[in-house]
């Protein structure tokens, strides 16, 4: 009897957090592009994602969280958003910098 009753209050708890996500989506990918009213994401799988931005979006920044920075094309990002119609509003954008590559000196030739 006792244990019945262990089992279905293990249940009822374990299933109440899936109960809390909502109708939240995440995406999760690189920055391709950013401006004032959206972030357009590039996927691993490949595809492009675009979320718009407004001023409700919080940004945070994992390797900094005391900041106010912004994110930058090439970083990282985990965006946190809900769906309006057919389009992703961001509530949060959580980032960290990505491998910003120098971009090559090209050698000058000498007259």
């Amino acid at each position: 009897m006792w244990l019945c009753l262990i089992m279905a209050l293990t249940y009822l708890f374990i299933s109440t957090p899936s109960f809390a996500h909502g109708t939240d989506q995440h995406v999760l990918g690189t920055i391709m592009a950013i401006n004032a009213t959206h972030v357009e994401v590039k996927t691993p799988m490949g595809q492009s994602v675009d979320v718009r931005v407004n001023k409700k979006t919080r940004y945070k920044d994992e390797s900094n969280p005391k900041g106010t920075n912004v994110p930058a094309v090439g970083d990282r990002v985990i965006i946190k958003a809900t769906k309006d119609d057919k389009l992703l509003l961001a509530t949060e954008i959580h980032f960290t910098a990505g491998k910003h590559v120098p971009v090559p000196m090209q050698p000058v030739p000498v007259q």
